[in-house]
């Protein structure tokens, strides 16, 4: 582990730490940090940064409840700079947005990086925005029953083909499962925070009842 002295603060004392959300992995803020403000940090396990405008520690939260709990600090290879990730109680940007960074500059056609998030958006937006020709609008037309049909032929196709160990097939079968649930996720409203949210509160049920095992 790097220890506090072995960073790099600039002439005034200061470090950039670039927050990132621990789960999604989306970049929240740029803020800044001094000895002081990283030590709270380390100690709380909440972020707290030094405000260069009002020339004063800031605990993130400590006035609007939108904490960020520290779940790890990294230093760059240079010591100069950090990447915090948090797991944020609410938007991170005082504007009330939950990254600081919304406002596109340039994104190619062509270089597009797959994430759960994007399809998630394009399939709702195939909802709200029906494209005529669209397989995804052509779903959310014929309603819940179509949908949840689906999803239950895609669940059988999965089992078929892992009961034959065909592993390509397997992951074939398993993309369109995540692909329908997803459609059935924008219909009943359910978001991929939902999701996560829950799987979290299971891990940490899981964690405990190990331990209770393990100490039986």
């Amino acid at each position: 582990m790097v220890k506090i002295e072995e960073l790099k603060f600039d002439e005034k004392g200061l470090i950039p730490a670039v927050v990132v959300d621990a789960v999604t992995k989306k970049v929240l803020t740029v803020a800044y940090m001094n000895k002081e403000s990283l030590a709270i940090s380390l100690e709380k396990e909440l972020s707290c940064f030094f405000s260069r405008s009002r020339n004063e520690l800031w605990l993130k939260g400590e006035t609007s409840g939108n904490y960020q709990h520290i779940v790890s600090i990294t230093a760059d290879c240079d010591r100069d700079s950090l990447v915090v990730e948090v797991i944020p109680e609410g938007p991170a940007c005082h504007l009330g947005t939950d990254s600081c960074f919304e406002y596109p500059v340039y994104e190619s056609e062509t270089n597009k990086a797959f994430s759960y998030e994007y399809l998630y958006e394009l399939i709702k937006g195939r909802k709200t925005e029906k494209k005529e020709g669209s397989y995804t609008t052509y779903l959310f037309e014929k309603g819940l029953d179509k949908i949840l049909k689906k999803v239950g032929e895609e669940c059988t196709e999965v089992i078929i083909a892992a009961k034959d160990k065909d592993k390509k097939e397997t992951v074939y079968e398993i993309s369109d499962l995540a692909y329908h649930v997803m459609v059935l996720m924008v219909e009943a409203g359910i978001s991929l925070e939902d999701i996560r949210r829950e799987l979290a509160s299971r891990h940490v049920i899981d964690k405990k009842v190990k331990q209770e095992k393990m100490t039986s």
